[in-house]
């Protein structure tokens, strides 16, 4: 396997350059996401959010229509499919500049958000929780973020038994790889899936080494924005938990996170500002 990743994504038919690493804006429109602040329920709400994150420096902004927080309900596709289409055709029509992705385990979803203006699926099962996902992406032609998950949102919690965490990940992500490649997939980014079928030790641990992921040769997506990882370990509450989100995203890019998703659009952007000046380089 590559020891450097790549540093490019084709997106819209032309290649993106992450060298400069870019920033995710998270947007829910559920009402059960973990952190209140990035839920978004209306139209106008939607918008208006929207067009702060592109304000603040978002090149990406990731539509969820399903809570993935550890031991969330779990809602039928078709009210996922509502709560999404709803949303994606107007943002693709007010922020045309912005690339949207579609953040759902389903490929009835992603079709959908396709079809309404998505230019990428964010599937945090990897393609394990939709036998059909792979080769709906396949057909799609647009690029994916394979992330790391075991179980599903309701179980994931009690799946965190690994010989060597960091090590197993990376295996168990490759083998998503294979998969994607095999169907005709070549515009892929990693996530390792921090807080998904993770303890807290475990997170911090492949956050240590997040280096090691390079290994596998994709872009590296990291998202750890106000997670449990965080804020119980400084004992505060999500809301409070921005300024850890900074500090563990600067120690991302220092590892080479090429994609910065994060509730909270301006601090990640000015922490890449601040690596850049100082020498950063992917």
């Amino acid at each position: 396997m590559p020891q450097v990743s790549k540093k490019t994504l084709k997106i819209r038919g032309e290649l993106m350059d992450l060298s400069v690493p870019r920033v995710m804006g998270i947007l829910n429109v559920t009402p059960d996401s973990f952190y209140s602040g990035s839920r978004f329920l209306s139209l106008a709400a939607v918008l208006d959010r929207v067009g702060e994150m592109e304000e603040e420096g978002a090149q990406f902004v990731d539509v969820g229509g399903y809570s993935t927080r550890p031991g969330a309900e779990d809602i039928s596709v078709a009210e996922e499919c509502e709560r999404i289409g709803a949303i994606i055709e107007p943002i693709n029509k007010n922020f045309p500049n912005l690339i949207i992705s579609i953040d759902t385990f389903r490929s009835e979803v992603a079709r959908l958000a396709v079809k309404c203006g998505a230019d990428m699926v964010n599937d945090v099962s990897g393609g394990l929780l939709d036998v059909n996902m792979v080769d709906t992406v396949a057909a799609l032609g647009v690029p994916y973020v394979l992330m790391h998950m075991r179980g599903n949102p309701q179980t994931m919690s009690q799946l965190t038994d690994y010989r060597h965490i960091v090590m197993d990940v990376i295996g168990e992500l490759n083998q998503g790889l294979n998969t994607l490649r095999a169907s005709g997939i070549s515009d892929i980014m990693i996530d390792p899936g921090l807080g998904f079928a993770k303890t807290i030790e475990q997170n911090f641990e492949l956050i240590n080494d997040l280096s090691e992921f390079h290994l596998l040769g994709c872009p590296l997506l990291v998202g750890i924005s106000r997670k449990a990882t965080i804020y119980r370990t400084l004992r505060v509450t999500a809301g409070e938990s921005m300024n850890g989100t900074t500090v563990l995203n600067t120690i991302a890019l220092q590892k080479g996170a090429s994609i910065l998703r994060v509730h909270d659009v301006k601090p990640a952007v000015e922490a890449i500002k601040l690596w850049m000046a100082v020498g950063g380089v992917n």
